[in-house]
């Protein structure tokens, strides 16, 4: 090893900002900065597939629900698709009044008035411009001195006020960012930011948005704290514009870069819902909105159901949300050690209402962002998941989603409790079937037959309800959709997949549903069939009168 050569020889260490005066290290974060979602426009374009248009209105309506009052919709002057969903957004009026929209375009003409033809109509919006003004972009990209990166900026802001002056009816807010920021020589930022005020003219009334992005997280966070610092002191009519943070994850410290930056004076906050961006991500917003409700300030966003939330972001993004990320992981609230067990078991023993929350190795409280407290006490043994997980596989063919495993463990725990023995393969499975598979009442599965015409399924089921027989029937774009919508209860389908046991004319289809009934616990239920349909109707029926069943209990 010490005949290699050090790679690290070639890296150029970052430059400190000389601020020996700095206030920001006694600052606290009291108040919710301004937050934007830039999931439909940063978030989208690091996806492998973006998002068509269905599935980015989709993620629109979650962000409205979640709370946001400011949402990057797209950069329309790119896409033919940003272009339309933006038309759709102010055309078929999807804009709550109370909520802006911004759009992102780059500082050239053209690209301009095309985002201005996109914004025709609207009430209000952000239109958010940039140029790369950091020494690598200048040399390398777009081979501009100092002079010419400035004159960028000023003749787009330029083109941006004459065009907004022209459509009065139009409420306009203005983003500029120095793209590249935390690798941009901090006084000429500033000169750059000071040249755009020139133009906007900017009052405290009508602030003017500077976007200090770390576009590429090069330094530790409190030296991006130090930049907005020494910024902020510097920048032209502080009182007048907001300094917005946009932080990346480069070096793995979004989160912490963007609230040094808060306490360092920052206004508003651009993220994605759990991080999502290019390389290694935008910071998350959840991540940051929480840590503030941890603290007791109110984030004023609404994550009371962060697994709706969540199924959203992943089904739109087709990104899985990790397993251990802050407060929303399937394993975050999970405690797999036996000491850690006890100690939150003692920590809820001695919980009283009204009291601050003060339960060993829980920062926050599941029940307030929608997550249960059975998934917490007893999730499983130090190896109950992953060995019950492993004996299915191997010796069934059986491959439960990942939040199953964590449900059947609990199962399984209390059959181990009860036995005080190790279970082997066979007693697992039976209990797989006892729980999941023979859960046949209230309502059990008799028949059914698909209707299907232009894209849409009808669905006749035969159910047996006590020894009666029912006859429902429902319509929908597939046979589960159509099934949902003929039954006598509202449902909603949290998750679901299907894999083959097996192989050639003796396969079978097994199916998972993860299901909520009437806005309740979401639990799981499973179908093993020939036919992949009647699978999956199983796998429904299974985890509606496991709901049911639990609700009865509930109430009795």
């Amino acid at each position: 090893m010490s005949m290699l050569k050090d790679p690290s020889q070639k890296y150029r260490p970052f430059t400190q900002i000389q601020i020996p005066d700095r206030t920001w290290p006694d600052k606290i974060i009291d108040k919710a900065p301004i937050w934007l979602s830039t999931d439909l426009r940063d978030g989208n374009q690091s996806l492998i597939e973006p998002m068509d248009a269905e599935k980015k209105m989709r993620f629109f309506k979650c962000l409205l629900a979640v709370g946001l009052k400011e949402i990057e919709v797209g950069f329309p002057s790119a896409s033919q698709t940003d272009f339309d969903f933006v038309r759709e957004l102010i055309e078929g009026g999807h804009i709550p009044d109370d909520v802006t929209i911004q759009v992102l375009t780059q500082a050239r003409d053209d690209l301009i008035e095309r985002t201005f033809e996109s914004l025709k109509g609207a009430k209000k919006a952000i239109v958010h411009y940039y140029n790369a003004c950091a020494p690598s972009f200048r040399k390398i990209v777009f081979n501009q001195d100092k002079a010419g990166v400035k004159a960028i900026a000023v003749s787009a802001g330029t083109t941006i006020k004459r065009l907004a002056d022209a459509a009065p009816e139009t409420q306009w807010g203005f983003e500029y960012s120095p793209e590249v920021f935390s690798s941009t020589e901090i006084d000429f930022a500033v000169e750059v930011c000071n040249a755009v005020i020139g133009v906007f003219q900017p009052t405290p009334t009508n602030k003017l948005i500077l976007n200090l992005p770390a576009t590429i997280e090069c330094a530790t966070p409190n030296n991006y704290a130090d930049q907005i610092e020494w910024f902020g002191r510097h920048v032209d009519k502080r009182d007048s514009v907001l300094i917005s943070v946009h932080t990346h994850n480069d070096r793995g410290t979004g989160v912490a870069a963007s609230e040094l930056a808060v306490m360092a004076g920052a206004d508003r906050v651009e993220g994605c819902l759990f991080g999502n961006g290019e390389r290694t991500g935008n910071v998350c917003l959840v991540t940051l909105a929480l840590n503030l409700y941890t603290q007791g300030v109110n984030p004023e966003l609404d994550f009371s159901d962060i697994d709706a939330v969540r199924k959203v972001v992943e089904d739109c993004n087709q990104i899985p949300v990790h397993p251990r990320h802050p407060y929303v992981g399937d394993l975050v609230h999970t405690a797999f050690s036996g000491s850690h067990q006890d100690a939150i078991r003692k920590g809820f023993a001695q919980r009283q209402d009204g009291t601050l929350w003060e339960v060993p190795y829980l920062p926050i409280d599941p029940a307030d962002i929608g997550r249960d407290y059975e998934a917490v006490i007893r999730v499983n043994s130090q190896s109950g998941k992953g060995g019950i997980t492993f004996l299915l596989e191997q010796e069934y063919g059986i491959n439960l989603p990942r939040r199953m495993q964590i449900e059947f463990s609990q199962v399984v725990q209390k059959e181990t409790d009860r036995l005080g023995l190790e279970m082997t393969a066979a007693q697992i499975y039976k209990l797989l079937e006892s729980e999941y598979l023979q859960a046949t009442a209230p309502y059990a599965l008799k028949g059914h037959r698909l209707q299907e015409e232009n894209g849409t399924t009808a669905v006749d089921v035969q159910v047996s309800e006590a020894g009666e027989s029912h006859h429902w029937r429902g319509i929908g774009k597939g046979p589960l959709e159509a099934l949902v919508a003929g039954l006598p209860v509202a449902v909603e389908i949290m998750d679901y997949s299907e894999h083959a046991i097996g192989a050639g004319t003796n396969a079978k289809a097994a199916a998972y549903i993860e299901l909520r009934v009437d806005g309740g616990r979401a639990l799981h239920g499973v179908g093993i069939d020939e036919n992949i349909t009647t699978a999956s109707f199983r796998a429904l029926f299974s985890a509606l009168n496991r709901a049911l069943k639990q609700s009865d209990a509930q109430a009795a």
